[in-house]
């Protein structure tokens, strides 16, 4: 199960709460030492919320992995170091089912997909008011960056909230609430086909 949404959308409490293992893709960022890593237009921020500031390939193959086998290895990120500190195993043991959560998930639809792994993707919204307040929130609870940083990155990211929903859904994730997300993912678990709404 793939789980995207808007940064601050409330996915990993919603993963948490459908019982099932999870795979954090955040872990998957790149360093901040990193050539390659994105900077916001105009800014010499590093622009976290990019594809591009993500390992895309190692994420993948982790998932395939854990689908194949039920076990593998994955960094340990620390947000505030923008670096990895470690690695650690991740076993599912008897579960057949886990949610690999970010908002970069989205990106790996169609080949998760083609890889055979993939039992639905999942895009949680609500709202850009709300998202903004809890992002900021919750990153400077956790010091995951400055605070005139979190300012800048906040306001960018509740003005541009519609269109980062819409690409997700693009790339194949089905927009929804938490309410429908629980539904979907408990029908998943149980192998229960679910019925998506007509646009």
């Amino acid at each position: 199960m793939l789980l995207c949404g808007p940064s601050g959308s409330g996915k990993s409490l919603l993963a948490a709460r459908s019982g099932l293992p999870v795979l954090r893709l955040d872990d998957f960022y790149k360093e901040g030492d990193d050539p390659t890593l994105p900077l916001v237009a105009g800014s010499s921020d590093i622009d976290w919320d990019h594809p591009g500031s993500w390992d895309a390939d190692t994420a993948v193959a982790a998932i395939v992995e854990l689908c194949r086998t039920g076990r593998t290895k994955i960094p340990v990120y620390d947000l505030s170091l923008s670096a990895r500190t470690g690695e650690e195993a991740v076993d599912l043991g008897p579960t057949p089912l886990f949610i690999a959560e970010g908002i970069f998930a989205a990106e790996i639809v169609t080949r998760c997909r083609e890889l055979g792994v993939l039992a639905d993707a999942l895009c949680l919204s609500r709202g850009p008011v709300r998202t903004f307040r809890r992002r900021f929130l919750r990153d400077l609870r956790e010091g995951r960056k400055s605070v005139p940083f979190l300012l800048r990155r906040g306001w960018r990211l509740m003005r541009l909230e519609r269109s980062i929903v819409a690409r997700q859904t693009a790339l194949g994730a089905h927009a929804c609430d938490k309410d429908e997300a629980l539904t979907r993912l408990g029908a998943a678990a149980s192998h229960r086909p679910t019925a998506t709404p007509a646009a």
